[in-house]
């Protein structure tokens, strides 16, 4: 089995709050570290309501303070929404304060709407100069050249390990050419997996930070003691997606319903179908099959598994069954 990590997005819940959800975040990484997880990361999205990972460096450092050895990191930052040096900054002070753990992520889309664009102060065309940004952070992170009149302090000499995120074939070439590891988000973008994993092994050139590819697949997962029970469980992300493709952001995590097909229109159940195609849903049996079948069509080097259930208890069970079907406490125990 591969590597297992875990996107963490600080989901609200209905009749829950903002608090929780962050004190539920810690909850999770404690937990998933003890099995055997490899790394938590966050992802930045703004003015959603659901989501409170936004301010995405503190969170990456209130789950690096509740652990000890886990990787923790971003999945990503939005860099068109930040200066390069910022970034550094940020992120050499993570790795200043928990060395040799952090994972540094980086998305070109806004991780938001137009109108909180604005409020960001950002310039949309920014996105337009994603390349350039990702080597001037990765500049300002290595170490400071004799002379240089402008140091990230902490950050210089940090080499915090740089990702390229990305949905379409655009982030697989620019990883690829950059010589940098890959994550795919198919967890929501299912539909140029294969092609996109192709492009950047096919391209990859290697680099100081990695002599070879290195493929992180994004993907949901729901376990439960029973497939219909997990089938019940993954409603509720499902609800969550259905509302975005309605352009719904500000709907909470709902309680799990006993039919899908009731909360969709007629006219989204074939998007939804293609959506969820890439979804890990049951028993401890039937993720493991499914791990096997995901991880044997793209080669992966790694999962990382987003699991968002409504009810806290059946959360954490849900990471306890993925963790059994890969066989992860064995292989932390060995490792």
């Amino acid at each position: 089995m591969v590597p297992l990590s875990v996107l963490e997005l600080g989901r609200v819940r209905q009749d829950s709050s903002r608090r929780t959800a962050l004190d539920e975040a810690v909850v999770v990484a404690r937990q998933v570290e003890a099995l055997g997880y490899h790394r938590i990361w966050v992802a930045e999205h703004h003015n959603m309501p659901m989501v409170t990972t936004a301010a995405t460096a503190v969170v990456i450092g209130h789950l690096a303070a509740a652990t000890t050895t886990i990787r923790v990191g971003a999945g990503g930052i939005m860099l068109p929404n930040h200066a390069p040096y910022v970034i550094a900054e940020q992120f050499g002070t993570l790795e200043t304060l928990f060395p040799g753990r952090v994972d540094l992520g980086l998305g070109r889309a806004p991780g938001t709407d137009q109108v909180t664009l604005r409020a960001l102060r950002r310039d949309p065309a920014n996105a337009e100069h994603f390349p350039q940004d990702v080597l001037e952070l990765q500049a300002f992170l290595a170490p400071a050249a004799p002379g240089q009149r402008i140091e990230a302090v902490p950050g210089s000499g940090t080499n915090v390990p740089l990702w390229i995120l990305g949905s379409s074939l655009f982030g697989a070439q620019l990883a690829a050419e950059f010589g940098l590891p890959f994550s795919f988000a198919s967890h929501f973008a299912p539909k140029h997996l294969d092609e996109a994993v192709a492009l950047y092994r096919e391209r990859f050139k290697a680099s100081r930070q990695l002599a070879a590819p290195y493929v992180m697949v994004g993907v949901n997962i729901v376990g439960a003691d029973s497939d219909d029970e997990a089938r019940r469980l993954a409603t509720s992300h499902r609800m969550s997606f259905i509302d975005l493709f309605r352009g719904t952001t500000r709907q909470l995590l709902q309680p799990p319903i006993d039919d899908l097909d009731t909360y969709l229109l007629p006219h989204e159940k074939e998007t939804a179908g293609k959506m969820f195609r890439r979804d890990i849903v049951g028993s401890v049996a039937t993720v493991r099959a499914g791990i096997d079948a995901l991880v044997t069509r793209t080669k992966a080097d790694e999962l990382i598994v987003v699991s968002d259930v409504y009810h806290f208890p059946a959360r954490r069970r849900s990471f306890e069954v993925i963790a059994e079907a890969a066989n992860l406490t064995a292989i932390a125990s060995t490792t």
